[in-house]
């Protein structure tokens, strides 16, 4: 089946379309994870991930387990650098493969028809951040890993996003995580020993490792690109620079460090509330973190919800409308540390949101 082209420019986004979550879900059972995400996201549902699954089944095994020609294995210290593909390089690749056949099967018996599909992969510098050489050292700190690890997570992206159009028949978006890119970009990750921190990577640097992974997703037929950085001053006009059409962040945190995810409305500095301002004005999708990715108490009222993205509207000028046609809701971050019952309310509010925002109460 040929990849599908982009739905938005010949029928707009309908409101259920602009929900999805963020990827990982509690649990083990990648059949139930699917049932769970095609139920309450049937407009714009997501491969799962279920880290509790242990080895292979992080954000890290992920990634590793789309790298071609190269391999991965646990050390105590974490993933390290393999000769050759071993019992937890394969593993890694199995638990994709599954939960690729569980979304697949789950949107054909249920009769689900949706336009898009999400993907989620650690983005270059996360994943080299979370990799050792054999030396024990991060494959951050030689180049030539780095641009090899770059390389080979772009060429197995391709295949993931081929296969994955091909199997659901709907147009794949790529939502690329980069949780620890700010730490790259500050020289902050620390060495083995504890006592020094790995050397700063250039704006420059990060920028152009990151877009030869944006870049191999559209070759491979993506519709969009979404870069994800829930750190409270994500680097904004580096990852929009990479040619993204949309970043996604958790407004409970942005602009507030130490952001304990409670839902008000985020007091955000002007130099972060500028950047995120310049990349909505140039076009981008601004994907907003809104429903808590954990129960904090009984479930906060819509209106409660909405407010930091109404606040956030406001103060940068932007008309309201813009949340409806130009924002996609999901929760702050991924919900693998939520009970199963929070889980399907999280994704169910971030549906509603996307609905009312497309249609204000007037209490609004």
């Amino acid at each position: 089946m040929p990849v599908p082209e982009d739905p938005e420019p010949s029928e707009p986004l309908r409101p259920e379309e602009r929900a999805t979550g963020i990827g990982s879900l509690p649990g083990v059972d990648h059949h139930e994870a699917a049932r769970t995400v095609v139920g309450e996201l049937p407009g714009f549902p997501h491969v799962a991930e279920l880290p509790d699954r242990g080895v292979g089944a992080d954000m890290i095994g992920r990634a590793a387990a789309l790298l071609v020609d190269l391999a991965v294995e646990v050390w105590p210290s974490g993933y390290r650098v393999a000769g050759r593909p071993g019992a937890q390089h394969r593993r890694a690749v199995d638990l994709l493969a599954r939960d690729v056949d569980a979304l697949d099967s789950t949107i054909g018996e249920t009769g689900a028809a949706p336009r898009r599909v999400k993907t989620q992969v650690a983005g270059p510098w996360t994943l080299c951040a979370g990799v050792e050489l054999r030396s024990g050292n991060r494959v951050l700190t030689d180049r030539g890993a780095v641009a090899e690890f770059t390389e080979s997570l772009a060429e197995g992206l391709r295949g993931h996003v081929a296969e994955l159009a091909r199997r659901t028949g709907a147009g794949v978006v790529v939502q690329i995580d980069e949780p620890t890119l700010p730490a790259v970009l500050a020289g902050s990750l620390s060495t083995p020993s504890g006592y020094g921190t790995v050397r700063s990577v250039s704006g420059a640097d990060a920028r152009a490792g990151l877009a030869v992974v944006v870049d191999a997703a559209r070759e491979a037929g993506a519709v969009a690109v979404v870069a994800h950085c829930c750190h409270p001053t994500p680097p904004l006009a580096l990852l929009g620079a990479t040619g993204v059409d949309g970043l996604a962040v958790d407004l409970s945190a942005l602009g507030r460090p130490g952001g304990d995810g409670a839902q008000r409305s985020p007091t955000i500095d002007t130099a972060v509330l500028d950047a995120v301002g310049e990349q909505w004005d140039a076009g981008r999708e601004l994907w907003l973190g809104l429903v808590p990715s954990v129960a904090t108490g009984p479930g906060p009222e819509l209106a409660a919800l909405a407010r930091p993205a109404l606040d956030l509207a406001d103060r940068l000028g932007f008309d309201r409308a813009r949340l409806a046609d130009r924002a996609v809701v999901t929760p702050t971050c991924g919900l693998a540390g939520a009970t199963p019952a929070w889980a399907r309310t999280a994704m169910a509010r971030t549906v509603e949101l996307a609905e009312a925002f497309a249609d204000p109460p007037s209490s609004w």
